[in-house]
């Protein structure tokens, strides 16, 4: 493997764990804890984090990450790399395709509801347990595909 394959698919394991933890954090104590809240509370507390959520910092990273691994599936052909091939596919599917197919039409939803209503509260508990849902199977994908690209690596 040529250095600057290498490097770049160090960085987008990186960056994939990065994206993973942020998934991780969700999972692990930011949902649950925005499901203890009053429904209207916990749901105006999520509308707010999604808007958050779509400022350069992690849009960079995601699909940064997202880029260099459509390169690294091509490097992973070309090189008869299954490491790298599934790294980067295991990221494309696991984290982007699942965040556009699963959570972010799950994010629609929620930005259209008014917390205040009683419908709303009726379907905050579901919505957390769906999303969440999707979100543990981004984490894994971020951690899995880091792991593997640094398998690619080795």
């Amino acid at each position: 493997m040529s250095t600057p394959l290498v490097v770049l698919t160090v960085a987008t394991a990186i960056a994939s764990a990065t994206v993973g933890g942020v998934f991780f954090a969700f999972s692990t104590f930011v949902m649950p804890a925005l499901r203890r809240l009053p429904p209207a509370q916990g749901m105006a507390a999520m509308q707010s984090i999604n808007v958050t959520a779509l400022r350069p910092p992690l849009m960079l990273l995601m699909f940064g990450a997202m880029l260099a691994s459509v390169a690294l599936v091509v490097a992973g052909v070309v090189d008869r790399s299954p490491w790298l091939l599934a790294g980067a596919a295991v990221y494309l599917v696991g984290a982007i395709v699942v965040t556009a197919a699963y959570n972010v039409p799950r994010n629609i939803e929620l930005a259209a509801l008014d917390p205040a209503s009683p419908d709303a509260a009726a379907r905050w508990p579901a919505w957390v347990s769906e999303w969440n849902a999707g979100n543990h199977v981004r984490t894994i994908a971020g951690v899995a595909a880091a792991a593997l690209l640094l398998r690619a690596v080795l």
